[in-house]
């Protein structure tokens, strides 16, 4: 096999071919037939394809070769391969990249259309060149035009086109109804291409832009005149002459123009018929085309009709009139039709003969004449002529009643309309006259109101006096009016009369066209026509329909039009099909009702034969390529949307949600089916679509389309802000890149000085993770020293990177330092003190609190915002480490900056001073405490199992193994104040066991205490026990509310000291007291009472209350002994104390025990609840 050829050199680099030298490789030790050079094209790169593009065969010993069929400005890179009979080499290194030079264009843009765009333009369309036929620089690719026109000895005239993807151009201010011929070129930087094949098209017709020559009139009659023209210049025709307009108006008279239509383009002269006589007409002449009129003649031309006899006078009026005079005025007549020369005056008696007149002539400046000599309460005829050169004219009549009892008029009767006589613009209006009150009616004015409107339009005020109906003109079709009349003598006007009913005029014909919005071609046979139809009250009626008007337009002579009719009122569009091809078409469109047809709209023309895709691109697919490129493929639009071939596509892409900001268009010009969009954004979602265009326009866009590109390396961080610089410590901040083609997954800083310190450059680096904050505190820089920081994020990988460098300390302008802080401790707090430095060129704002660890540590700012009014500042030791020793310093910060720091504070530790609660001895108490409480409780239970026991015993030996214990008054005051209020006060519930009775001369234990309330006894027992006593006088006790307090007893013991034993017993103590004996004994009869707590009350309660006398002493309760002291004793009772004892609080107990006792209790003791016990009550068994 043979060796790849090497070291190729370039040379002779031009448009179209490049010399490459060689050295061959091993040969294989047989001679080399043929010689392959291989060319990367365009895209250079490692993956791109190799083509041959060339190939030198039986020139074994070559060292140099021309390719040759290069492309000009295009890169090349080649390599070589030799063959031997063997096979192939390897390919060889390739050489280096090189560019061909520029070149002409080889070709012209091709498919040039000409189409008529209006009647003064040319739309010219053409398929610009593809990229590799620019044959050098893009940007100074461009397109040339030129055209001239047809049999014209004018130059040819041409325009530039900067744009190289530019297709259509539209040629202005030509002439219209003129055939142009044009052809296009392209060219570069380096010359023009070749011309195209020149094409031909015509402007479109349009008015004529000037009127007939040589216009003249001549009077022929009083009423007609002879008005003749000439042609129009053939260079202001504008298209084919249809016909003239002959437009005339009263010169002096504020009427409207008036036409006369002559049809044809060979008549040249028209009377004019119908004119006003002896009347000064100003007269033009103007020729109309297919399109409409023309510019009409100028300048006017004026003649005036021959003269006539005059009309009649007008306004005649007698505004005096006497018994035997009257005087009479008026007007010149309103078609005086000359020279008035003089006014006959001629009057008589009604009844007399036209013989009897006397006559007067008066001068034609007369406007009154006086009659005198008349007979009173006659009536007499006026009549009054004017005279011109063609004699006297038509006579005025006026009566008149030579009387002094003159009067206004009475309205006339209601007019009516019969229906026969409505017309579409016009009504017969009749009435009947009222009476004219002695002076004969002189005219009737008449109004006019259109519904639904309120306002009254005076339509005639000059009717005939003698008329008694008129026609009603220049009403609108279809429309409701109301109409009145009022008459007028010579002493003034009647009321007007009763409004007439509603009448609706007829329907008429449209009186617009509708308005063509568009017309388009659909297919290459068919149109689409869209229009607006004319304003409601245009349609004069209600709108049936519409009518589309359309034919085939030659130059040479014009067809008919073919109709076709929409029956649907509600239509704006309709579908021309069936058309030629390549043809021109002229469309007009009018409306029609039940009437008639309106007038058609102006022409609108179409080129038949081009039509737009209707249809968008098929399948569009994305493909992501790399972060910059998105592959792009779609299916052409179906064939029968296509209307045509598709000269290519327009492929519009942007990014997701920025259609706006970001759309952008790639356009091919030949059918291709890819594309390949670079130069995207990185890790960016793009939307795209595809429209097809012909030579007729554009296809609808298919729907968007979505594709990503894949991640790349992000842009820079987009800023870097430096922030709380101090002499050390700088906080550094930055943006995310405005480009991240990716997820950024973090950032590196990295920072060193400019300049290395203390003969050290350190250079530092740090990797931010890309979800924390954007910001870092940076704490180890030197004073005074310039620092250069570098960022850079990552995605896939890092980016290009933002620098920027900061000196550390302060700045000019900022504060000084303030004063060595001192420090005074208290607990766990610390408080710095300061003072004030040099505020430097700007008032203080804040305070900064730096600390730091005093084993060389780094200084970090502790407080940040300190106001400037402050010079100490208080903080928890919690906010440092336990136990670390801290060193602080305070900087001043001004609008400059930060200051310089003060020096440095002693140094103290943060150790904390430890609480009570953490201390050796604490625990020690604490346990000693509880084992007190565990001593106690076991003392507790002890005593309790005792009382048990003594329970049981006392049972067993019944009541009369008690002996009462007699107690002193003072002694019972003493138990009962001495040892239940410090259970009452202590809100523990416990209740106290006396031991009153003892056995065998030592103190027992007393029986439990029952609940307040709970223990009753009957009236029997009281009765029988205390029947000896003597009562006293009757007293009741009243306590508060407030004072009630109860009891409960408890299980625990209470023993007496024998030494405090008294012979006066509690029993005896009560008894002995009046106040109480007597409030025991004086019961209401039939009252019942409730218990001192709400607790249910046994039956025996209610029995014993029923009872019809209550008993004559209260009872005293028995010391009963319990024989169970459990939570429910058997026996409960209530007893009274003296006011101001306390009593404990009661455990809510209930019995159900058959051996209950009824206390009864006067109405003084019941509480103001029934939960409530009196006060001044004990309970003690």
């Amino acid at each position: 096999m043979p060796g790849p050829p090497t070291n190729i050199a370039i040379s002779n680099i031009s448009p179209r071919s490049v010399t490459l030298q060689f050295k061959p490789g091993y040969d294989g030790k047989t001679s080399i037939s043929l010689w392959l050079v291989e060319a990367q094209i365009g895209v250079i790169g490692e993956n791109e394809e190799w083509v041959i593009v060339h190939q030198l065969a039986n020139e074994p010993d070559a060292r140099s070769l021309e390719v040759q069929g290069l492309n000009p400005y295009t890169y090349y890179r080649f390599r070589m391969r030799q063959v031997n009979i063997v096979g192939t080499s390897p390919p060889s290194q390739p050489s280096r990249k090189i560019q061909t030079l520029q070149a002409p264009p080889d070709i012209a843009p091709a498919n040039i259309t000409l189409r008529t765009a209006s009647e003064t333009s040319l739309w010219l369309r053409w398929v610009p060149l593809p990229e590799w036929e620019y044959n050098g620089n893009p940007e100074l690719v461009g397109y040339r035009v030129q055209y001239s026109r047809l049999g014209s000895k004018a130059g040819v005239l041409s325009h530039i086109i900067p744009d190289r993807q530019e297709r259509e151009f539209t040629i202005e201010d030509l002439e219209e109804w003129a055939e142009y011929e044009v052809k296009v070129q392209a060219f570069n930087g380096i010359g023009p291409g070749p011309w195209s094949q020149p094409v031909h098209g015509r402007t479109r017709e349009s008015v004529p832009s000037s009127g007939p020559a040589n216009v003249s009139a001549f009077a022929t009659t009083s009423s007609s005149v002879l008005v003749r023209w000439g042609e129009v210049p053939e260079t202001d025709r504008n298209g084919l002459i249809l016909g003239y307009k002959v437009i005339y108006k009263d010169k002096d008279a504020e009427s409207a123009l008036r036409f006369w239509t002559v049809e044809g383009n060979t008549t040249y002269s028209v009377q004019l018929t119908g004119l006003g006589k002896y009347v000064l007409y100003e007269i033009q002449v103007l020729a109309f085309t297919r399109i409409g009129d023309g510019m009409p003649s100028s300048p006017p031309i004026f003649e005036r009709t021959l003269d006539d006899v005059p009309g009649p006078p007008v306004g005649i009026l007698f505004p005096e009139v006497r018994t035997s005079s009257v005087r009479l005025i008026w007007q010149p007549p309103a078609q005086p039709n000359g020279i008035i020369l003089a006014y006959q005056i001629a009057f008589r008696k009604n009844s007399s003969s036209i013989t009897s007149a006397s006559v007067d002539v008066l001068n034609p400046s007369a406007r009154q004449y006086t009659a005198t000599g008349l007979k009173p309460e006659s009536v007499y005829v006026f009549r009054l002529t004017a005279q011109t050169r063609k004699g006297w004219g038509e006579a005025a009549e006026a009566l008149v009643v030579t009387t002094e009892k003159r009067a206004h008029p009475q309205p006339t009767s209601r007019p009516v309309v019969p229906q026969e006589e409505v017309q579409a613009r016009s009504v017969l209006l009749s009435w009947e006259p009222g009476s004219d009150g002695l002076s004969p009616i002189r005219y009737y004015t008449i109004q006019y109101k259109e519904l639904p409107d309120s306002n009254w339009t005076v339509h005639s005020a000059s009717v005939n006096h003698e008329a008694t109906s008129y026609v009603i003109d220049k009403l609108k079709p279809f429309t409701s009016y109301l109409f009145r009349v009022k008459a007028t003598n010579d002493i003034g006007d009647s009321e007007y009369s009763e409004e007439s009913e509603a009448i609706t005029t007829l329907q008429d014909a449209p009186d617009k066209a509708p308005t063509i919005l568009s017309v388009t071609p659909h297919t290459t046979t068919s149109v689409l026509v869209r229009w607006k139809p004319p304003p409601e009250e245009e349609i004069n009626g209600i709108l049936l329909g519409f009518r589309v008007r359309y034919r085939e337009l030659r130059y040479d002579r014009l067809r008919s039009f073919t109709v076709r009719t929409v029956n649907n009122p509600s239509a704006n569009w309709a579908e021309l099909t069936d058309l030629n091809k390549h043809k021109r078409y002229e469309i007009r469109l009018s409306v029609y009702n039940a009437v008639g047809e309106g007038p058609t709209s102006s022409p609108q023309e179409v080129f038949v034969g081009e039509a737009v895709p209707t249809a968008a691109p098929q399948n569009v697919a994305i493909q992501s390529s790399t972060a910059t490129q998105l592959d792009v493929t779609w299916d052409p639009p179906p064939l029968e949307a296509q209307n045509g071939d598709i000269q290519g596509y327009k492929i519009y892409y942007w990014e997701f949600q920025l259609q706006n900001e970001t759309e952008r268009l790639r356009t091919l010009f030949l059918p291709e089916l890819s594309v390949k969009l670079k130069n995207l954004t990185g890790y960016t979602t793009y939307m795209i679509s595809v429209a097809a265009f012909n030579a007729a326009g554009d296809s609808p866009r298919s729907l968007p389309t979505r594709g990503r590109t894949q991640q790349a390396a992000p842009s820079a961080p987009s800023f870097i802000h430096f922030s709380e610089l101090t002499t050390t410590s700088v906080n550094m901040s930055w943006g995310e890149p405005k480009q991240p083609n990716g997820i950024v997954e973090g950032y590196r800083v990295v920072y060193e000085p400019c300049t290395p310190v203390d003969g050290v450059s350190k250079v530092v680096t740090v990797d931010v993770k890309g979800s924390t904050p954007l910001w870092m505190k940076i704490k180890d820089l030197a004073d005074g020293v310039t620092y250069n920081f570098r960022i850079r994020a990552k995605t896939l990988t890092y980016g290009p990177e933002i620098e920027a460098n900061i000196t550390t300390g302060p700045g000019e302008g900022a504060p000084g330092p303030p004063g060595e802080p001192f420090i005074s401790r208290y607990g766990s707090a610390l408080t710095l003190h300061w003072s004030s430095g040099d505020p430097g060129r700007a008032p203080i704002t804040r305070y900064v609190i730096e600390a730091r660890p005093s084993d060389e540590g780094l200084w970090d700012i502790l407080i940040k915002d300190i106001p400037k009014e402050v010079t100490s500042y208080t903080l928890n030791l919690d906010t440092l480490r336990e136990g670390v020793t801290y060193d602080f310093r305070v900087i001043a910060v001004n609008d400059y900056g930060y200051g310089s720091p003060s020096a440095p504070s002693p140094s103290i530790s943060a150790q904390k001073v430890s609480p009570f609660y953490e201390e050796w001895w604490f625990l020690v108490v604490i346990a000693l405490v509880g084992l007190i409480f565990i001593l106690l409780l076991i003392f507790i239970l002890i005593i309790r199992g005792q009382s048990k026991k003594y329970t049981k015993k006392t049972d067993s030996g019944g009541l009369s193994n008690c002996t009462s214990l007699p107690l002193s008054h003072g002694e019972m005051v003493q138990l009962d104040e001495g040892r239940f209020p410090a259970l009452e006060l202590n809100n523990r519930r416990l209740s106290v066991k006396n031991s009153f009775c003892r056995k065998n001369g030592i103190y027992t234990r007393s029986p439990p205490r029952p609940s307040p309330g709970s223990l009753h006894y009957s009236d029997e027992d009281v009765s029988i026990k205390y029947n000896d006593l003597v009562p006293a006088e009757s007293s009741s006790l009243t306590e508060k509310p407030s004072e009630v307090s109860d009891s409960q007893g408890s299980d625990s013991e209470y023993e007496l000291d024998p030494s405090r034993q008294k012979t006066h017993s509690f029993v005896n103590h009560y008894i002995s007291d009046p106040t109480y004996y007597n409030s025991w004994r004086r019961q209401q009869k039939g009252v019942s009472r409730p218990p001192a707590y709400g607790y249910a009350q046994p039956d025996t309660v209610a029995e014993q209350e029923s009872r019809p006398h209550p008993p004559p002493l209260p009872p005293l309760p028995p010391l009963l002994p319990h024989s169970n002291p459990s939570p429910h004793p058997q026996g409960q009772g209530t007893l009274f104390r003296p006011k101001g004892s306390r009593t404990p609080t009661p455990s809510l107990l209930t019995s159900d025990s058959p051996s209950q006792h009824t206390l009864y209790r006067p109405p003084s003791s019941l509480g103001t609840s029934a939960q409530v016990p009196a006060t001044g009550f004990s309970s003690f068994v």
